[in-house]
């Protein structure tokens, strides 16, 4: 008989070994997939994987780390002080769309002034705030309501997309794009574009946030206050009350700063790689964050990890749909197992397998 029998302690070993662990079994899964799907499974893997990095174009390839893995990394941070608090915003990819609005519809009104130094300071305040407002209903409905934040957070991703539709059809429509939907292209607007600062590496004011991000959740998770409450809310919700932590200012923060920095994400996004307000701008990242902020243990320094793993599935993927002729559902399938089977591998992490026979009554 095989049983589940609880640790005294969480296994610190596992809980290092699993996000490694549950790499290599969807490596292996996916290999299987791949080969029911009849493409050669180690040559995809190694197409995911190895190519992107040292292949024969590694260096064209490579510095798309960078901006792939800016805009995971920024929302994962802010997912993960709700994560650690039992706060479960689900709905960052919404948030990331908003903010992608509220940046691009700042710059598009200031068109087509060259004041950079006063437009792109504006459009990252609009753009957090956007994230942040869209974060601020579900986050308002749950303390004045009691509603479920999980299904109103996500709900809200279609309202987002929906109003994304809208708006590169209507207001933000391109007035000399021919009738073509989508709105000016903000990499020919030199006073909204967030271009590369160091030219063929990938770094724009993106990824620089995004790397501020991983150091300030850092200090404020493992030097401050704020970190400890966090924790001990998620840990411990009557001990927190006892404490004087309040549960209600607790959701507002963190579905606040998950969602601020969601839309920073879609502003840098959208003023930089993307460039346009376009209905096919939102390609998912708001839900793999949820994948990086689990996969990099919810610390700060694994979801920098985390998201340049992603950030290489992501390239690797494009890539393997080009060489290899495979669909995108699967290479969407592939992240998603590797989730799966975290989640499942960390099991371990809180029980261990006991072998035995059945006793006889």
């Amino acid at each position: 008989m095989i049983t589940l029998e609880r640790r005294p302690q969480p296994s610190r070993a596992w809980s290092y070994l699993s996000p490694l662990l549950a790499v290599i079994v969807t490596m292996i899964v996916g290999g299987l997939v791949f080969a029911a799907l009849g493409k050669p499974p180690v040559e995809a893997i190694r197409t995911i994987f190895w190519d992107p990095l040292f292949g024969d174009f590694a260096s064209y390839f490579r510095p798309q780390l960078l901006v792939k893995a800016a805009p995971l990394i920024l929302i994962a941070i802010g997912l993960s002080f709700g994560f650690r608090a039992g706060i479960w915003n689900i709905g960052a990819e919404g948030q990331y769309i908003m903010g992608a609005l509220f940046g691009a519809g700042l710059a598009l009104a200031f068109y087509p002034s060259e004041a950079r130094w006063l437009v792109f300071p504006l459009m990252i305040v609009a753009g957090t705030l956007g994230g942040l407002i869209w974060a601020m209903i579900p986050g308002l409905l749950r303390v004045y309501f009691r509603t479920n934040e999980i299904l109103v957070s996500l709900m809200l991703v279609y309202v987002a997309d929906f109003l994304l539709d809208a708006m590169a059809l209507g207001l933000l429509r391109n007035p000399d794009g021919m009738g073509f939907p989508g709105s000016r292209n903000l990499q020919q607007y030199p006073a909204a574009h967030n271009a590369e600062l160091i030219a063929n590496t990938g770094m724009h004011w993106g990824v620089i946030a995004a790397f501020f991000a991983v150091v300030a959740a850092y200090i404020l998770l493992s030097r401050h206050i704020f970190g400890f409450n966090v924790r001990l809310a998620g840990q411990s919700p009557r001990a927190a009350a006892f404490a004087g932590v309040s549960a209600d200012k607790m959701v507002l923060i963190c579905l606040g700063l998950s969602g601020a920095l969601a839309g920073m994400a879609g502003m840098f996004e959208v003023a930089g790689p993307s460039g346009q307000v376009l209905a096919s701008f939102n390609v998912g990242y708001g839900f793999t964050a949820i994948i990086v902020a689990f996969l990099g243990r919810l610390h700060p320094v694994g979801i920098l990890l985390a998201g340049f793993l992603m950030a290489l599935t992501y390239i690797g993927g494009e890539l393997a749909q080009m060489n290899l002729q495979l669909p995108r559902s699967a290479i969407q399938l592939f992240q998603g197992m590797l989730l799966f089977f975290l989640l499942a591998v960390d099991v371990m992490t809180n029980f261990r397998i006991r072998f035995g026979r059945q006793k006889v009554a």
